[in-house]
């Protein structure tokens, strides 16, 4: 019988203290194995192929044909090359690997253990035979069902993970099972459920006379059920509809202007107490204006957060965010979105078996979520994708660096206005200025600065901090800071004010020195400082205190991580609400890409 493809299969959790189960580091540097080799490595590789039970034989430490044999199994359905060679690759995910994929057919004591576990939770009542034939593959059908995965029979490692623990849902009902033995639980029980008002209808795009299409048959429909509207339901924004709009308005306190905008929206769908035609007058309470306004800068790839200033307008950047946008066969959508407020604390891939943290959706296709790793593991970080943030890199998904997707996940509510551009011009200074940090193995956390530096202040009419001395492109510091601000408030300058010289200042330098009838060389010298700074010289205004430079990106929280759904515009993404354990293990560099449309585990999503 065909096996069903197990694309998944390394979608793994790490084993508690991986080095100490696998003896190797990169520090040890381990040895390629092949048929002939011998050693306490080799009798290493057949502990780990007999524990996922392909290998049967002894513990030899031989490197013999049914090594061999297993080994190509193993990497059979693991999707990589079948060679017979245990390099250090295939060694480490022996090592991380806690559960082999069983599908029809299949024999063994793990298939026995499946088959007890499933009969406890009262999805399985046939015979514990060891085999997996249509009943065993019936109940896990039953289960992935009712834990919202999708329903393939076939038990790869995210759902033996979760059958074997305490998050596992019995057949009979909505609560947590009985916990597996300890031994067997692999994931936290510590559970953060993302809570979303599944009754609220998000508003996504204005609509007006002219417009047609399914929100305006809702529209339709909901002012008839109102009483405003006696026209067909046609989907067509047209001059009944517009009157049924402009009624509905005015008995509710709106701007009757016949437009459907956000506020006349969410007064129709979202709001319990709104006015029918045959009731009295009534004065919609304005809602509160979301405290965000996020652009995803394509060019520069870099995301930015806007919180409003006492005029009304998004000015205030609050955070600048590297990113990897969609690439350019599989672009992420141009245009302004409004968040419904769809949230996952993971999210699973299951096109390409990855996962991501933090998930906040943006549309239909498309999400914020951190970068990729191949287990529910914190430690099993892709550095692929975490070196190709500020690069064009994912399926159309904004990815960002934990902290920062973290910070989305945390602080952006639903309402929020997205705007994903890629006209926004080129700005090499802000690129520089989130240069990703060094992560620290141990943790697969950015390195941590002992004693971060706080941001320079500039002050306007101020005599700079430091001395004028001569600035040029590859410096950075305070006074680079403040010439950049300086040439900022006198026009000449667009770019962001990152304390380091690059390509956007040395263009604003040459810009001011043309202005001013000086050699033109796009270096700041002395000169050109005394010209540029004339005026504060002149009136010996009060010379600025030395502040710190600037700050280093912030750091994400150690936080546990707990589970769920995702991205794409192809592929479904099954949610899933736990929290990985944190133990170490190493890193993985293969391919990370992710998938594109996410379908949560409720058909709403």
């Amino acid at each position: 019988m065909q096996r069903i493809r197990r694309i998944s299969f390394f979608c793994l959790l790490s084993i508690l203290l991986l080095s100490c189960l696998t003896g190797f580091s990169e520090a040890d540097e381990a040895r390629s194995l092949a048929l002939g080799d011998w050693g306490e490595d080799v009798r290493e590789v057949q502990t780990h192929l007999k524990r996922l039970g392909y290998y049967t034989g002894s513990l030899s430490g031989n490197f013999g044909e049914n090594t061999a044999q297993a080994l190509m199994a193993f990497q059979k359905d693991a999707d990589m090359e079948v060679n017979g060679i245990a390099d250090p690759e295939v060694q480490t995910l022996l090592a991380q690997t806690l559960y082999r994929p069983l599908y029809l057919g299949i024999s063994g004591t793990d298939v026995n253990r499946l088959q007890t576990r499933l009969a406890l939770l009262g999805y399985y009542t046939g015979t514990i035979s060891g085999t997996y034939l249509d009943q065993t593959r019936d109940a896990v059908t039953a289960f992935q069902v009712k834990m919202g995965l999708i329903p393939t029979g076939f038990a790869d490692t995210m759902t033996q993970t979760l059958l074997f623990s305490s998050d596992a849902i019995a057949r009979s009902g909505t609560g947590l099972a009985t916990p597996a033995p300890a031994e067997e639980e692999v994931i936290d029980g510590n559970k953060e459920e993302s809570i979303v008002d599944e009754s609220r209808i998000p508003f996504v795009k204005k609509q007006q006379y002219g417009s047609s299409g399914k929100y305006v048959t809702q529209i339709q429909e909901r002012l008839r059920d109102l009483g405003y509207y006696e026209g067909n339901i046609s989907g067509s924004f047209q001059g009944h509809t517009r009157n049924a709009v402009k009624a509905f308005q005015t008995r509710n306190g709106l701007n009757a202007d016949g437009v459907v905008g956000q506020e006349t929206w969410d007064a129709l769908f979202n709001l319990s107490d709104v006015a029918g035609a045959d009731d009295p007058p009534q004065v919609i309470t304005a809602q509160i204006a979301p405290a965000f306004h996020i652009v995803v800068d394509v060019t520069n790839q870099a995301v930015t957060i806007y919180a409003r200033s006492l005029t009304g307008e998004y000015d205030i950047v609050v955070k600048q965010m590297l990113c990897s946008t969609g690439t350019k066969e599989n672009p992420s959508d141009i245009g302004d979105f409004v968040l419904s407020g769809r949230k996952a604390r993971w999210c699973y891939f299951p096109k390409w078996g990855d996962y991501a943290q933090y998930w906040t959706k943006i549309n239909g296709g498309i999400a914020f979520h951190s970068v990729i790793y191949r287990e529910v593991n914190t430690q099993s970080l892709s550095m692929k994708s975490y070196r190709k943030l500020g690069s064009r890199a994912s399926h159309g998904c904004i990815r960002l660096q934990v902290a920062d997707a973290k910070w989305i996940y945390d602080n952006v509510e639903a309402g929020t206005v997205v705007t994903i551009t890629d006209s926004l011009p080129a700005d090499p200074e802000l690129k520089s200025s989130l240069v990703k940090p060094d992560l620290n193995r141990s943790n697969m956390l950015p390195v941590a600065t002992p004693y971060p530096t706080e941001k320079p202040v500039y002050i306007s009419g101020a005599v700079p901090p430091q001395s004028l001395t001569a600035m040029r492109t590859g410096d950075s510091g305070e006074n680079v800071y403040w010439l950049q601000c300086k040439l900022t408030e006198l026009g000449y300058y667009t770019g962001t004010c990152s304390g380091t010289y690059l390509a956007g200042t040395e263009k604003a330098v040459s810009a001011f020195q043309k202005a001013m009838s000086i050699r033109v060389t796009g270096i700041a010298d002395k000169d050109t400082l005394s010209v540029l700074y004339a005026s504060e010289l002149q009136t010996v205004a009060p010379r600025a205190t030395a502040v710190p430079t600037l700050s280093p990106t912030e750091e994400p929280e150690e936080t546990p991580a707990t589970l769920i759904e995702e991205e794409t515009d192809e592929v479904p993404i099954v949610l899933i609400e736990e929290e990985p354990d944190d133990d170490p293990a190493p890193l993985i560099e293969e391919e990370d890409d992710d998938p594109l449309t996410p379908v949560p585990s409720d058909p709403l999503a």
